[in-house]
C-alpha cells in the first residue's frame, strides 16, 4: 500500500538510503488541502536570521494596513516580488533587559527570555521559536529539525541553557546528511568523493521501488514524482560538479547554480551562492517531509564578514559608518534579498492546490533594531507565508504602544497548530498573540 509515509528505498556503498516523496495527489483529498485521511497538510516553521540589524529610518514602511493599503519601504523594496506573502510587523519591543551587546536581543526576539550572562558569554535560558515548535511536531519526521547557515557562527538555536543546535555552513554536507549515503555531523569537517553524483547517485539506489512506484500513481502523480526525482538528482550532479571544480565569481552569483564549496574571492565570502544553495536543499527536504522546521542562519550576531563591495566588515560599519549609513543599508538589503529567495524557493514547489509556502510560517529577523546603538525597540520582524490559511499576509502593522514582540512568537505557535496559552518569561511573557497578522 502506497501511503504519505511511505519511502524509496535501496542501498548504497553497503548502507541503506532512502527518499522520501513529495505530497503526490494520490494522498490527498479530492480539493487538494488535506491528506486523504482527512487530517490537514502538516504546518512547517522556518527561520531566517541575519546579524547587527537594520537602518530603522530606511525599514519601517509610512503606512499600515493590507494589500493596495500599504507600501513597502525603501530597505524593504526589493521584496516587492514577494509582498503578496508577506506580513510586516513594526513598532514591537523585545521586552528583556539589554544587559549584553547583542546576546540580549537575540534572546529576546528568538526566546522570548532575557539571555543568561556568564562571564564573557551568554546563552538562552529558553529554547528559542524553532525549538520551542520542534518540541511538540519535530518528532512527525526524520530530522526534528535543520540547522544551517554561511558565516553562522553557530547560530542561535537554542534547546536551552548551554545546549546550542550548531549549524552546518556547508551545502554539500547538509545535502549528504538529508539526501545522500552518509551522515555528517553538524559543525564536521566531512570528506567527500566529488565523483559520487556522476558514478552512483542515491536516486539509482532506489530505482527499483521508484518503477514500482510509477506503474501504481495515475499520470499527474507520475509527472510530479518525476519532476521532484529529476530536481533532487539536478541539485546532487550540480553540488558534485562544484565540488570538483569551484567556480568564479561570475559562476557564483548565478542563481540556479550555486556552489557548495569554494573559496573566498578577495578575502570575501561568497554569501549569496552558499546561502541559495541551503535554501535549495530546505525546500526539497520540507517537499519530502524530512523535516518540518528549519533554521538559516546567515550570519551571527557581532559578525563582521565582509560583503562586496563594502569597505569593511559589517559589524564595524554598524558603528564607523558616517551619516545615514548607506553600506549598512545596502548590506541589510543583501541579507533581505537571500529572504526574498528563500521564500520565493518555497513559493515554487508545488503542493495540493497551492505551494509549498502556502503551509510555512517564515519568520525572518535579526538581534537589534539600529546597529549603531545596539537598540531593542522597533525590532525588524517579517513573516512570509499563511501557515495553512492561519495567518495573513500582504499586510504591515505598526504598533503605536511599543508592544511586546513576543507577540508575533505566540501567533506563529499557535499557527503551528500548537494550543499555547502564553510564551516567554519576565517581562517578554505575552498571553496575547498579534491579531493583525491572524487570520
Amino acid at each position: 500500500m502506497v501511503t504519505r509515509r511511505t519511502i524509496l528505498r535501496g542501498l548504497l556503498g553497503g548502507s541503506v538510503v532512502t527518499v522520501g516523496l513529495p505530497a503526490l495527489e494520490l494522498f490527498l483529498n479530492a480539493n487538494g488541502t488535506a491528506w486523504a485521511d482527512g487530517t490537514l497538510l502538516p504546518a512547517r516553521f522556518g527561520l531566517f536570521f541575519w546579524g547587527n540589524g537594520n537602518t530603522p529610518d530606511k525599514w519601517v514602511p509610512e503606512l499600515s494596513g493590507e494589500g493596495d493599503a500599504w507600501q513597502l519601504s525603501e530597505q524593504l523594496s526589493g521584496l516587492a516580488s514577494i509582498k503578496q506573502h508577506l506580513a510586516v510587523a513594526t513598532g514591537l519591543e523585545a521586552k528583556v533587559p539589554n544587559a549584553i551587546p547583542h546576546g540580549s536581543g537575540a534572546a529576546g526576539i528568538l526566546s522570548a527570555a532575557p539571555a543568561l550572562v556568564e562571564g564573557d558569554g551568554d546563552t538562552f535560558a529558553q529554547p528559542s521559536i524553532d525549538q520551542v515548535i520542534a518540541a511538540q511536531l519535530g518528532g512527525e519526521t526524520r530530522f526534528r529539525s535543520l540547522e544551517f547557515g554561511v558565516k553562522s557562527g553557530g547560530g542561535r538555536s537554542f534547546n536551552g541553557p548551554h545546549s546550542q543546535n550548531p549549524s552546518e555552513d556547508s551545502p554539500f554536507a547538509m545535502f549528504e546528511r538529508v539526501f545522500g549515503a552518509g551522515f555528517a555531523a553538524p559543525g564536521e569537517e566531512p570528506i567527500f568523493d566529488p565523483t559520487i553524483g556522476l558514478r552512483r547517485s542515491v536516486l539509482d539506489a532506489v530505482m527499483d521501488d521508484t518503477n514500482r512506484l510509477k506503474s501504481r500513481v495515475g499520470t499527474t502523480d507520475k509527472t510530479r514524482l518525476e519532476q521532484h526525482l529529476d530536481g533532487i538528482r539536478d541539485l546532487e550532479r550540480r553540488l558534485a560538479r562544484l565540488e570538483e571544480d569551484p567556480p568564479d565569481l561570475a559562476a557564483c552569483v548565478r542563481p540556479d547554480s550555486p556552489p557548495a564549496k569554494f573559496e573566498d574571492i578577495e578575502g570575501r565570502p561568497q554569501m549569496s551562492a552558499i546561502s541559495r544553495a541551503h535554501c535549495d536543499i530546505v525546500a526539497m527536504a520540507l517537499a519530502c517531509d524530512q523535516t518540518r522546521i528549519f533554521s538559516h542562519w546567515f550570519h551571527h550576531p557581532v559578525g563582521n564578514v565582509l560583503f562586496p563591495g563594502a569597505p569593511d566588515g559589517h559589524h564595524n560599519l554598524t558603528h564607523d559608518e558616517p551619516g545615514d549609513q548607506p553600506w549598512v543599508d545596502a548590506i541589510t538589503r543583501m541579507c533581505l534579498d537571500e529572504y526574498r529567495y528563500l521564500v520565493e524557493t518555497l513559493a515554487g514547489v508545488a503542493e495540493g492546490d497551492g505551494t509549498l509556502l502556502d503551509s510555512c510560517a517564515v519568520l525572518g529577523t535579526t538581534e537589534i533594531s539600529l546597529g549603531r546603538t545596539h537598540s531593542l525597540d522597533n525590532m525588524p520582524i517579517l513573516v512570509a507565508g499563511s501557515a495553512c490559511g492561519r495567518l495573513k499576509t500582504d499586510v504591515h502593522y505598526h504598533s503605536p504602544t511599543a508592544e511586546s514582540s513576543t507577540k508575533v512568537l505566540l501567533s506563529i505557535i499557535r499557527a503551528m497548530g500548537m494550543n499555547r496559552a502564553e510564551h516567554g518569561t519576565d517581562d517578554a511573557r505575552v498571553t496575547d498573540g498579534l491579531s493583525a497578522i491572524e487570520v
